[in-house]
């Protein structure tokens, strides 16, 4: 394959078979070493033979053909061409001194340069001789040259290309210096090869799936995906592995999801009481939507199944969640249970409380808010009425997790924007009783769902893609900065109608001090054109303390000030109906979920509301794209996909804790076919064969078996 293999070390006895061989640690693979393989394990993470089989090459140079030079045009990267070198000498002087030949074949001629390693290469060519030549492709003054190409002798009777497709790892520049660079990889993957056989790769997959989908064997395709004899069976091995990783993942997710619906005992919701009917006949603010019952009804069912619900609730910013979620407290208080919602902020969990409170009027329930400001003695009678069943319903922050917090009779657990919740902290939840409560997690931030069903797979999960009918569109337009005394007098005339505004900057900072010094610098910018006693401002940010934040917060929802200039602390759960713009500050700093979220502040009244993005001039391409996403379209899910198709799912808030995304091939967004096979295979055989006792999936068992305590997956999403 081109390569002089290294061959292993004593160190090493190739006796070890099966899994064994894999788990070898990389300092015994010859070539490595001790020094080497830390290296490699600190800048690669590649501590076994196993690591380094996963470290898979990013692409292939295509050595199979030689070019003419005059095919080198603007979109060549690489290329590979033979021919004579006609010149050469040594041009500028101390750093710009470089070597220079010139090579020419029967179509034209091209400049080789070399800036390093000079005196060894000028010893090595010689004018007159041919040589075959591969390199990047790059131009200087409009002229193509390669740049520290690879070149070796060529007889001229064997004027061909050598035969194969060269992997090209990642590595870095440490790695580089220490004689590890893409090719030396190569070189000892190549090395790790000679030692593997069929068996210590074996199938995971069942013949049955592999014939169903034309799938390539797994051995083939983990050799082919490093070392391909053709672009073909590269493409073939890359199939198998994608459609690999996808599917084992869905497996374990559906597997965990069969058994909890198999075997976790839940409590039973089973009558609509007096409180439930009263509150629904008598109290609700509106009709409800379509989805926001279809919710309701897919909840009743599960709570009623006497199995533990896990249910993911996905809406968009305003589709009227908290509504469900209330409704759901009032069916669990019917049955003699306790609720809990937990929020991630204290501005959230008060404003929950308030809203819930003004919702439930004078019905006979019991609510209670604890967060981590809560009064010393007010804690203490909380606590107590907690354990002994006098509240029904409590809305707190993480202070509800803490172990002091004991619950009479806990049934259902709602988790807000779940995303700013670890596992581990939602899992203190379910231990709060003895039979673990419904659990019900809630995300305003829409899920795309290719992610939905990659990174929350094993919970069953409801969407309420419907907006009440009050609400009203957000007219979002983008403006540069050089109109912002338009945009200022816009806010003037919205005020004048009896509205309020909100003005956003971004925490952009690695500095904090920063951060709150461009906040205030704005706010003076802002005031200049809002001057007291006309206009009255209010400043909300993180550095506040609580009580200030909560004092000022509190001022611009009773209408006192005008104006709330704020950072995004505002992201998420302010309710003021009376708010009809939003303007966001340097918005090309802001990822689209954010932008998003934001921009649901508004459009919460009667009145038509709108979000401007104000930026500067300058923007790249990324932040053109999301401006343009925004202005196009008020959807949640669009946007979400937008983001998704921008950043790649590694990036999107909170899905790295699933563990689901961490796919070294696939790609949810590029390889959605392959997805949505795996998923179908998966469902199936967990449908069918939950246990994986079937002979046919004995190898998937075994697969899963051993990969066990790798991973920290978890029931709970």
């Amino acid at each position: 394959m081109g390569f002089h293999p290294y061959i292993c070390g004593k160190e090493f006895t190739i006796s070890s078979r099966g899994t064994h061989i894999l788990a070898s640690p990389i300092e015994y693979l010859k070539g490595v070493g001790p020094q080497r393989a830390e290296l490699l394990q600190k800048e690669l993470g590649i501590f076994t033979f196993k690591d380094l089989l996963e470290h898979y090459p990013y692409r292939h140079i295509d050595k199979t053909k030689v070019s003419l030079i005059r095919e080198i045009g603007p979109q060549t990267d690489f290329i590979q061409i033979a021919g004579r070198i006609t010149s050469m000498g040594i041009m500028g002087e101390k750093r710009s001194k470089r070597l220079v030949a010139e090579i020419k074949d029967a179509s034209g001629v091209v400049e080789l340069t070399w800036f390093q390693g000079i005196t060894w290469i000028e010893k090595m060519l010689f004018v007159g001789q041919s040589y075959q030549v591969f390199g990047k492709v790059s131009f200087f003054q409009g002229l193509p040259q390669l740049t520290h190409p690879e070149i070796e002798p060529l007889a001229e009777e064997n004027a061909t290309a050598r035969n194969f497709l060269e992997p090209v790892y990642s590595t870095t520049e440490k790695l580089k210096a220490r004689g590890l660079g893409g090719r030396q990889i190569a070189k000892l993957t190549q090395a790790l090869f000679l030692h593997l056989r069929e068996k210590d790769l074996p199938e995971n997959l069942p013949d049955y799936v592999l014939q169903q989908l034309q799938l390539m064997p797994r051995y083939r395709a983990i050799t082919n995906i490093h070392f391909p004899p053709s672009m073909e069976a590269w493409t073939q091995a890359m199939n198998r592995l994608k459609f690999e990783e996808f599917f084992i993942a869905q497996l374990r997710m559906n597997l965990v999801k069969s058994r909890r619906h198999r075997y976790s005992k839940g409590v039973i919701f089973g009558q609509v009481g007096d409180i439930f009917n009263t509150f629904y006949e008598k109290y609700l603010p509106f009709e409800l939507t379509g989805a926001q019952k279809r919710v309701i009804k897919e909840i009743r069912k599960d709570t009623g199944s006497g199995r533990q619900m896990n249910r993911l609730l996905q809406g968009d910013v305003g589709s009227g969640k908290t509504i469900v979620a209330l409704l759901i407290m009032l069916l669990a208080a019917d049955n003699g249970y306790q609720s809990c919602l937990m929020a991630p902020t204290e501005i959230l969990a008060r404003q929950h409380f308030a809203g819930l409170t003004k919702l439930l009027k004078d019905l006979p329930v019991t609510i209670r808010i604890l967060t981590g400001t809560t009064k010393a003695k007010e804690r203490r009678e909380i606590l107590k009425q907690l354990e002994d069943g006098t509240i029904q319903l409590l809305v707190g922050t993480h202070a509800v997790i803490e172990d002091t917090v004991q619950f009479k009779n806990l049934g259902m657990a709602i988790v807000d924007e779940q995303h700013r919740f670890g596992v581990a902290q939602r899992a203190k939840l379910w231990g709060k009783a003895t039979i673990p409560p419904h659990v019900l997690v809630m995300t305003a931030t829409p899920i795309p769902r290719t992610l939905a069903m990659t990174a929350y797979g094993d919970l069953d999960y409801s969407v309420m893609d419907e907006l009440p009918p009050n609400r009203k569109p957000i007219l979002t337009v983008h403006r540069y900065e050089t109109a912002r005394s338009q945009v200022m007098g816009f806010i003037k005339a919205e005020i004048a109608l009896g509205r309020q505004a909100y003005i956003v900057f971004p925490l952009i900072e690695e500095s904090e001090k920063l951060d709150y010094e461009n906040l205030m610098k704005g706010y003076e910018n802002v005031k200049a054109y809002f001057p007291e006693p006309k206009y009255w401002m209010s400043m909300v940010h993180g550095r506040q303390p609580t009580d200030v934040r909560e004092t000022n917060m509190q001022r611009f929802k009773d209408n006192d000030t005008q104006i709330l200039v704020a950072t995004t602390v505002i992201e998420v759960g302010v309710d003021v109906p009376n708010a009809s713009v939003m303007v966001i500050e340097n918005a090309e700093k802001f990822g689209l979920s954010q932008l998003h979220q934001l921009r649901g502040r508004v459009g919460r009244g009667a009145e038509k509301s709108f979000c401007i993005l104000l930026t500067s001039t300058k923007l790249n391409n990324d932040a053109r794209e999301r401006l343009k996403t925004m202005c196009e379209t008020t959807d949640g899910f669009k946007v979400a996909e937008k983001d998704l198709e921008l950043r790649g799912p590694g990036d999107i808030e909170g899905t790295r804790q699933s563990g689901a995304l961490n796919f070294k091939l696939a790609n949810i967004l590029q390889d959605r076919q392959w997805l949505e096979a795996a998923r179908e295979v998966a469902e199936k055989i967990a449908d069918n064969d939950p246990d994986l006792s079937a002979p046919e999936n004995a190898r998937l068992l075994e697969y899963l078996q051993s990969l066990k305590g790798k991973t920290a997956w978890s029931k709970i999403s």
